[in-house]
This record gives structure tokens, sequence and C-alpha cells, in this order.
């Protein structure tokens, strides 16, 4: 399937996946036959990461044609997403380890590791699923777990090498999803219960297409860590209402509208060195409907300073930019802006007030929560 990176192509999708929501989702989500036969499937995920579509109004679209227990296998999905960014959002020293990690490991890069990214490893399955993701800039969700799991447990890499393969590749490759869903592999989010493929189970749910019966570590001991991460309250968020500001998007929210936030004075998409080919035209999309430039790369102070300055205006405003590079990068570009007199202002979005609060333990917490989060989701 080909990623279209408009709002359109999104909308698209979601019409042809309605159908199939609710108990075609629920019997067949888990089957990986082939890249041909995943009509199941929602494949929404790359609109969703850079929401060019918003979660709400996914799930009044699914709402509109399945009662809620009947389409709840999806609508859980979808909260996940949520889960794991109001999760990150509190627990922000996971990102920073996983990215003083990554760059331990980046500098002894090992041939096995050449060999994994470049499917040479002689387990089918894994060489399939890693030429597939280069290729296509996806991969069903659950051959990305067995394949995170035969990265760790059996090519025995490091995780964090993997997961930043994962982000270089996917079009919905997102900071959240993808670090602690890797480190959920691991054994390291749910401590001490790692996920282990089995020969037996990508038999079952690739429709034989795969038997790597003798290749794989199936009674691997999880990994551990030393560090603690101590969980970050969520602070309290306003949303900020004003006029004549300069309007910022970035690759981790390309709707349109903002809470509150009308009549910009100007328009600046900004983009991160690591962001996919998807989520830079994503961010260009927005932009050009709208009537603004974008800024792919570094030096996000500069650019952020020179756009404001011709819309005459100090303040900046963004959707809330939830943890990971495009966080990382407006952190830096701050002490810019403050030395030239600009406010950066940060709006958190309705639904992501609602769900975050829930999301400081395991998942079970928030799936509780997920009837009355329906019933209070936002129009």
């Amino acid at each position: 399937m080909r990623f279209v990176p408009t709002r359109a192509a999104g909308l698209s999708r979601l019409a042809e996946f309605l159908p199939a929501a609710g108990r075609a989702y629920r019997e067949g989500r888990n089957f990986d036959l082939s890249a041909g036969t995943r009509s199941v499937t929602a494949q929404i995920s790359p609109w969703l990461r850079h929401r060019l579509l918003s979660e709400w109004e996914v799930l009044e679209a699914v709402l509109s044609h399945h009662p809620a227990d009947a389409a709840m296998s999806f609508i859980q999905e979808v909260f996940w997403r949520g889960y794991f960014k109001g999760w990150l959002e509190q627990h922000p020293t996971v990102w920073a380890s996983y990215r003083h990690g990554l760059a331990q490991h980046q500098s002894d890069l090992s041939a096995d590791y050449a060999d994994a990214i470049h499917a040479r490893t002689g387990i089918a399955c894994f060489d399939h699923w890693c030429n597939e993701l280069r290729d296509t800039g996806y991969l069903h969700n659950h051959a990305r777990m067995w394949f995170a799991s035969i990265w760790i447990f059996t090519l025995r890499l490091p995780w964090e090498l993997g997961a930043a393969f994962f982000l270089d590749n996917l079009s919905d490759g997102d900071p959240a999803s993808n670090t602690l869903s890797w480190r959920w592999v691991a054994g390291l989010h749910t401590s001490g219960k790692p996920y282990l493929a089995t020969a037996e189970n990508i038999a079952r749910f690739t429709g034989g297409r795969f038997f790597p019966q003798g290749q794989l570590n199936e009674a691997a001991a999880p990994l551990t860590e030393r560090v603690a991460h101590d969980r970050t309250p969520l602070r309290p968020r306003s949303v900020v209402a004003g006029q004549g500001m300069l309007r910022l998007v970035t690759e981790e929210d390309c709707l349109h509208g903002l809470p509150g936030c009308k009549d910009h004075a100007g328009m600046l998409g900004i983009v991160s060195p690591q962001a996919s080919g998807f989520a830079q035209a994503a961010v260009r999309a927005t932009c050009d409907a709208l009537g603004g430039d974008t800024h792919v790369g570094h030096g996000w102070g500069r650019a952020i300073a020179q756009a404001a300055h011709r819309a005459g205006t100090r303040d900046v405003v963004t959707a809330h930019v939830p943890t990971g590079f495009v966080a990382d990068g407006l952190h830096q570009a701050r002490a810019t802006l403050r030395a030239q007199g600009i406010t950066l202002h940060q709006v958190l979005r309705p639904y992501d007030a609602l769900v975050w609060p829930h999301a400081d333990r395991g998942f079970f917490k928030l799936k509780k929560q997920i009837p009355a989060l329906l019933a209070a989701l936002p129009g």
C-alpha cells in the first residue's frame, strides 16, 4: 500500500476500512498473510501519527458504523497510541536514556548489525520483514513484534539500534509508541515480562508462509536496566487564546486548526532531521494549504524567529509537542527565541488532556476508562 501524505488520502483510507472495524478486525487483525491481504487492518497509522487525522474523528467514525463493544478491539488500539504518548510524557527519562544508549551503540556498529539491517541473517521471515520495511515504510503490527523479539533475543543486538532502525524507515514512526513497544518486547516496559517470538506462532499467524523452526531463541531472559524511571506529574496546561500569532506546524500535529487560536499572523512548518519522507511531505502539505513556508533540518530557533519577525509578532503558537525529537529541537530553540523576546505557546488538544492522565501506569488503568472517555470525546 502506498501512503499519500495528505488528509484527503487519510480520510479515503479510513472510509475504506470502516466496514471492517468490527468483527472482521477483531478476528483477523493478528494475521499477516501477505502485504496484499490486509483489508481487515486499518493501515491509517501514518495519518494518525502525524495528526493528518485525529484520534477523536477516527473513533467517532468507527462508532457511527459499529457499536462500541463490536469495535472495541480497534478502539483499544487507538487508545494505545494515546497511552504511549501520555506514559512517555510522564516518564521523560526513558526517552533520554534511549537516546543516550543509542549514541553509545552507534559508535561501535558490528557486522551482525549490518547483516540485520540488510536482510542477511538467514532467518527468512526476519529478512523478508526487513526488506518490506525498507521498501514500503510499513510492517504489520504482529510482524513488528516478531522482528523486535528476534532482533533482541536471537540476534542479540541492542534494542536501541532496532528502535532507531524502525524510526528511520517507518512512515508511522512515533517516538513514544516505537520506544515503548521495543522496551515492552525486551521486558523493560513491563519489567521481567518479555515478548518472545516462537516459530509456531509465526507459522500460525503468517498462514504457514514462514516457519523458523530451530532458528529462534524461544527461552530468553528479559533485559534489565539499572536506572529507575520515576514518574513526572503532568503539568496543568491551559488553552492559549490569542490572535495575531505565528502558527507553528510540526510533524507531531498537522491538523489545520488549534483550539482557541484564530487569525494567525503567519505560518511556519518545521521538520526534524530524523523525520521520514512522509512526515516532511505532511508538514509541507499543511503549510501549503494554509499559506506558510516549511523549514527542514537544524537551526529552528533562527528560522522561527525570522518567521515571527516577518509576521510582525513576538508570539508563536503550536499544538503541544510530546516527548520526542521535536520536543528536543524546540527545547534547544528556546534560548534563541527568548533572546529575541519571542514566546512559544503550546496548546494541549482536548483528546490528550482527557487521555494522558490515565496513562501513568499500565494500559489496564486506561482501558477501564475507555467507555467514559468515549462518552467525553471532544467534538
